[in-house]
């Protein structure tokens, strides 16, 4: 049987520097990461190559708030894959202003266990 070795290539956001990562796999297993500068380096090009996630930032519609929109994000990473899938779920949300920095937008996000929340506050518009 042939060992198929892959190298894949990362960009590490782990810490400011910034570190080019590398990680050889062979049949399915993680074989060696290079390129980390610190531990944090080498488990996120573990975490990236397995299964990346990233924390969702938008924005959604607000009526009768000093602003149109309102910022948003998840409390938690959630897997890469549903990422554009959770940006169409917020699309289709309008809340109504007065709305509390923190304050849970879309509970359980896409069954993911990670709820959204506003950003900042949003008063209402006549204040």
């Amino acid at each position: 049987m042939t060992e198929e070795r892959e190298i894949s290539h990362y960009l590490c956001i782990g810490c400011p520097m910034g570190c080019r990562l590398e990680v050889e796999e062979s049949n399915g297993d993680i074989v060696e990461v290079r390129g980390f500068s610190c531990r944090r380096g080498e488990a996120y090009a573990k975490q990236e190559h397995v299964a990346p996630q990233r924390t969702v930032t938008t924005t959604v519609r607000v009526k009768n708030g000093l602003w149109a929109r309102l910022p948003v994000k998840t409390t938690a990473p959630v897997p890469k894959a549903l990422m554009w899938d959770l940006c169409d779920r917020l699309h289709e949300i309008t809340l109504t202003a007065p709305i509390a920095m923190g304050e849970i937008v879309l509970p359980n996000a896409l069954d993911t266990g990670v709820d959204v929340v506003a950003s900042r506050n949003m008063p209402p518009q006549n204040e």
